[in-house]
């Protein structure tokens, strides 16, 4: 089972109701202040800026948004909606706009969920100039026939994007690849549970001795970000990540879930797969024809690489997904520590797997190493750990890996890497 540290997960969850009022979007002032308060927990992050027309493949850097205000108030003066209480009401990247207009006009620029009629829903306009508002189902419906004044004061001019980028050295140039978006307005679990496990996890990493990896932690804008990151640094990318996780939707209490990469059978799929059904045991897999995320992006033909997703529940399943119903009430402590925990246990199982070549031909004698019984008997018991360690030297062929022997066993790697010690101690076997 996984280890919940209730310290971490409080910690978590304080930055989360620190960061949660921010009107962030894919450029503009919430994204800066999203990563300067970050850059106060790691200072060792790195914030990157990419102007507005940057050409990435296929993509475009947009302009820069920003928001001084946002309403609509009813021929009466009476505020009917407005941005201040809720940066969902506005649709992201709405142009400026100050109008009187009749409610028929004002109706085709709504969004309300029928069937969620309390909720306020997520729309957004990245590419297309528009504007709109985003009301309750109930509000939308009180709202009478008459004219209504529509302001929004908001920029859309040449700027910048902004990114987080934080390499942790290893002992090698191996490295694995960490990514998280921070894109999302006001929404808990879709959008600040993901940065504030990453960092929790930045920091944990940094502590580590040893570190056989190294790591490229990226806070990046959904889509955009990665593909701007990805035109920088794709060929580096490709030669040394040997692993990755997109960290999004994981602090909420309800499931655990896993999405692998295109390919299915990477290393970061494999080691996934051993160790949820180790400490987690019933969770849901999905298959890369559920993407959503940016595993779009790292897994696209051409880019190629090995990046899955481990979440709580999956976006776009839970109900209160891009929605004011995806508030603070939606995680918790417990449940940002178990999204933590488990990528932790993800990566301290990637550091210890290796491949191990035995030094000796054919079985050696345990028995003079005092690793096999004195006595011949028929207990079993007398045998299980002599049985083990040499079902792990059957397989130390130089070709085989750590993880696959304790698929072969049964066993986790976690297990094994006392039998590899014992085994090391003794000079039977050695890591290539």
């Amino acid at each position: 089972m996984l280890n919940i540290d209730n310290k971490i997960g409080s910690e978590m969850y304080s930055w989360a109701e620190d960061l949660f009022p921010i009107c962030r979007s894919l450029t503009g002032p919430g994204v800066r202040e999203t990563l300067n308060y970050l850059k106060k927990l790691i200072p060792e992050l790195k914030i990157e800026s990419v102007p507005s027309g940057y050409k990435a493949f296929d993509w475009t850097v947009p302009k820069e948004w920003s928001v001084v205000a946002a309403y609509i108030e009813d021929d009466k003066g009476n505020v009917v909606v407005d941005f201040k209480d809720n940066n969902l009401h506005l649709v992201g990247y709405s142009h400026s706009i100050d109008k009187w207009v009749e409610l028929d006009e004002l109706d085709d620029h709504l969004f309300s969920l029928p069937e969620q009629p309390t909720a306020i829903p997520y729309v957004t306009s990245y590419y297309d100039l528009n504007w709109g508002f985003c009301i309750t189902d109930i509000l939308r419906k009180q709202l009478k026939e008459g004219k209504y004044h529509v302001v929004i004061d908001s920029k859309l001019e040449d700027g910048v994007l902004n990114y987080g980028e934080l390499i942790i050295p290893g002992e090698t140039d191996r490295e694995i690849l960490l990514s998280t978006y921070i894109c999302h307005p006001s929404m808990a679990n879709n959008e600040l549970s993901g940065p504030v496990v990453t960092t929790a996890l930045a920091k944990w990493l940094m502590g580590q001795m040893n570190r056989k990896y190294t790591y490229r932690i990226l806070f990046v804008p959904e889509t955009i970000g990665s593909i701007v990151y990805l035109s920088k640094h794709l060929e580096h990318l490709k030669k040394k990540v040997d692993a990755g996780l997109v960290v999004t939707c994981v602090g909420d209490d309800r499931d655990y879930s896993f999405l692998p990469s295109r390919l299915g059978s990477t290393l970061i799929d494999r080691v996934s797969l051993s160790v949820m059904s180790s400490f987690i045991g019933e969770f849901k897999k999905y298959s890369f024809l559920d993407r959503g995320s940016d595993e779009r992006q790292f897994c696209s033909p051409g880019v190629d690489l090995p990046v899955a997703s481990i979440m709580r529940t999956k976006y776009g399943i839970y109900p209160e997904y891009h929605t004011s119903l995806d508030d603070l009430s939606l995680i918790s402590p417990a449940g940002l520590s178990g999204g933590y925990s488990l990528i932790k246990k993800v990566i301290q199982c990637l550091e210890l797997n290796n491949t191990y070549i035995s030094k000796v031909f054919c079985e050696p004698q345990l028995g003079k190493r005092n690793l096999y019984p004195r006595l011949s008997t028929k207990s079993k018991a007398d045998y299980v750990e002599a049985e083990i360690i040499l079902n792990v030297l059957a397989y130390c062929d130089g070709q085989t890996d750590l993880l696959r022997i304790s698929e072969i066993l049964k066993k986790s790697i976690f297990e094994l890497k006392d039998v590899v010690n014992i085994l090391i101690d003794n000079a039977l076997i050695e890591e290539l």
